[in-house]
Formats: C-alpha cells, structure tokens, sequence
C-alpha cells in the first residue's frame, strides 16, 4: 500500500499543497515566478517562529548539562567498574537537577514531519487524486521539485541549475562551518582534578577525536540538500540559519558556566 495515500496522510498532503499554493498566489504579484520557493521559505520561519520556546528549553537543557558536568565526571570516576550503577546515579542526578540527557532533542524531532511534507510535496506527480500543480514551479528557471543528484544521474544538470544547488549547498556548508567554530566545545589535554593521565575520559566528547566528529556532523545537512528536492533543500538552508542565529542569542541569555 502506498503510505501517500494512506487518508489520513493524503489529506495531510492535500491541506499543505493547498497552504503552498495559496501562499505562493499571493506572493506572485511580488515575487514572481520564485513566489513558491517564497512560500517555502515563509513556511518555514513560520514553523521555526513557532519553535523558540521549544529553542529556549533546548538552551537552558544545554546550560544545565554542562553546569552538572563537573558531578558527572565525580560519578564515572566514583563508579567507572560499576555500569549499573553508575547509569543509575546518572539518572538520579538528572532527575534531582529537573534536566535529561536527551532534553533539546525536541527540536530535531518536531521538525523532521514538516520536512517529510515538503519532501513529499515535490516528489509526488498526484496528490490525493490530482496533479501537483507545486512540480510546475521553478526558482531561476530549475523546478522545485528536481535534486542535484537526480539530475546528475540523468545527465539533465545544466550550468544554471549547477549554480543554484551550488549557492543552497555551500551556504548550508558555511553556516555549519560557522556552527563549528562558534560553538566548538574547548578541549583540554590536561587530565581533570582527581584523574590520572591515561585514564577514560569523564565524557566521552571531551576528546578531540570527538569533538572533530561533531564537526564534521555539521555538514551532514549539505551532503543531505544534494539528494533531496530543491524546495526541501531551501527549507534545511533557513532553518540551519535560523537555529545558529537562535543559538548565539540564546547562548547569550543562558551562558554556560566557565570551565574550570
């Protein structure tokens, strides 16, 4: 069974082709004939607008794992030959302190649907029974709903639309490299207080093999606008703006202490 047109997502579907075009209409007079990747990037501050207190949550979970970082590291020292119990009085602490491990993950996650609609909106020909009037769109002249890998497969990738994918994927690829060096976490090669050279790390990311890990997570977004629809591609461009945008403002206002 095709899950698109399963009713319940149909109609889904159905309702946001119909916001996209709608919004699309009345941008047209302004716009032009980029009116929909407009829209695309209007949905998407809409939705990130709507995600600032979830961003704000996600801050103060970020300030509050690092303010018990110091009491983590005492209880994997304290308790590095006891798994069990040492997941157990990590737990504790977390519940003690009101935080999670996994708090500020939410934003991730609430994201990921809307991605999903809009990557269906520019793959599906039908949508609930009729033709997708969104695929006949186009920003300077490449439609919407072609990928840069797709278009390389069949040998269709023209100069113009190489430029376009190229602009959306390295400005993706810049606000990343910009996300890893404003937030780059500091690395010491000296052993904390209390633990001897050579011995585990209290965390596991305060390494520098870690840390050039993560860094290379940024780009993961870039390698991922390559396959996707132009229009998806679009949306993961604002939204990696606005989130490194959100994130120094609210680094500001929820400052994580000083490492020791």
């Amino acid at each position: 069974m095709d899950l698109y047109s399963f009713p319940p997502i149909a109609a889904l579907l159905d309702g946001a082709h119909d916001l996209l075009i709608g919004l699309a209409d009345l941008l047209e007079p302004l716009i032009g004939v980029a009116s929909a990747a407009a829209a695309i990037v209007l949905v998407t501050l809409l939705v990130r607008a709507a995600l600032i207190p979830v961003g704000v949550s996600q801050a103060k979970a970020e300030q509050g794992r690092a303010r018990l970082a110091p009491k983590l590291a005492t209880l994997q020292r304290r308790f590095a030959k006891q798994p069990e119990r040492l997941q157990r009085e990590m737990m504790a602490l977390y519940r003690d302190e009101g935080t999670s491990p996994l708090a500020g993950c939410l934003p991730m996650l609430a994201q990921a649907p809307v991605v999903g609609v809009i990557y269906a909106l520019f793959v599906l020909q039908a949508i609930a029974g009729h033709p997708n009037a969104l695929l006949q769109h186009t920003l300077a002249g490449v439609p919407l709903g072609s990928s840069l890998a797709g278009m390389l497969t069949v040998g269709t990738l023209t100069p113009s639309a190489l430029a376009v994918f190229a602009i959306v994927v390295v400005s993706i690829a810049l606000v990343g490299e910009t996300t890893r060096r404003v937030f780059r976490a500091p690395v010491s090669t000296a052993p904390p207080a209390g633990r001897v050279p050579g011995e585990a790390s209290a965390s596991p990311l305060a390494n520098p093999a870690a840390v050039r890990m993560l860094g290379l997570l940024q780009y993961a977004t870039a390698v991922v606008a390559m396959f996707v629809p132009l229009a998806a591609a679009l949306y993961l461009l604002v939204t990696v703006a606005w989130t490194l945008g959100q994130r120094m403002v609210l680094r500001r206002a929820y400052p994580l202490p000083e490492p020791a």
